[in-house]
């Protein structure tokens, strides 16, 4: 969302790319594409390359038992290398956004690569409330579907988690057949993403 929202405020060209997509199954296949990543980048610039979920091929180096494993880290390798090789004539900059900071190679985080560490706490009773508020806009709800119920109640949620509780809930309403969102959906769906996000944290514990 706070990448699209970049892309909204700027004219530069914007390039998102999924960290997972650069790993593939042919070897030097990555490499490659992180190459054509920047190359593009920099034939359109200005612009800003978007790289999500980075912990994919970020993660902290060690000593690569697999093909696999290796793989991964000449792709970290390349994605330095290029943004070492930045002429800093060329106005290309480069967002990465993570949900484990903590993963990520130090090599990654030195400055003159990333310059700008932005830590994006949870949203508060408001911003809650906003992020609901803009995600539904767009959507048929029944009158009975209550968002500030789904505000006010103490778990704790990304906006990220907001927008697969709605996404979600919209599917149901497909899933059935219905034009309309109802508060059962919502329901569902907000269990069905809390429940998620509880057994993704006990999986790091």
């Amino acid at each position: 969302m706070l990448a699209k929202a970049v892309a909204h405020h700027t004219t530069a060209a914007f390039i998102r790319v999924v960290g997972s997509e650069f790993v593939q199954k042919y070897l030097g296949e990555g490499p490659r594409m992180v190459r054509d990543v920047f190359r593009l980048a920099k034939e359109n610039a200005p612009a800003i390359i978007f790289i999500d979920e980075i912990d994919a091929i970020a993660t902290k180096r060690f000593d690569a038992q697999t093909g696999a494993d290796r793989e991964v880290q000449r792709i970290l390798l390349e994605l330095l290398n290029q943004m070492d090789g930045f002429d800093q004539n060329v106005n290309v900059k480069v967002i990465m956004a993570t949900n484990r900071a903590d993963t990520l190679d130090p090599a990654l985080l030195r400055p003159g690569r990333l310059d700008r560490k932005i830590e994006f706490p949870l949203p508060d009773r408001r911003q809650k409330r906003l992020i609901f508020s803009t995600i539904t806009s767009k959507m048929n709800l029944s009158e009975e579907v209550d968002l500030e119920d789904y505000v006010a109640r103490p778990d704790k949620i990304s906006g990220a988690d907001i927008n697969s509780i709605c996404q979600e809930a919209g599917m149901l309403a497909v899933r059935e057949n219905r034009y309309i969102v109802l508060a059962k959906d919502f329901e569902k769906a907000y269990k069905t993403v809390i429940k998620k996000d509880e057994q993704e944290h006990e999986f790091y514990k």
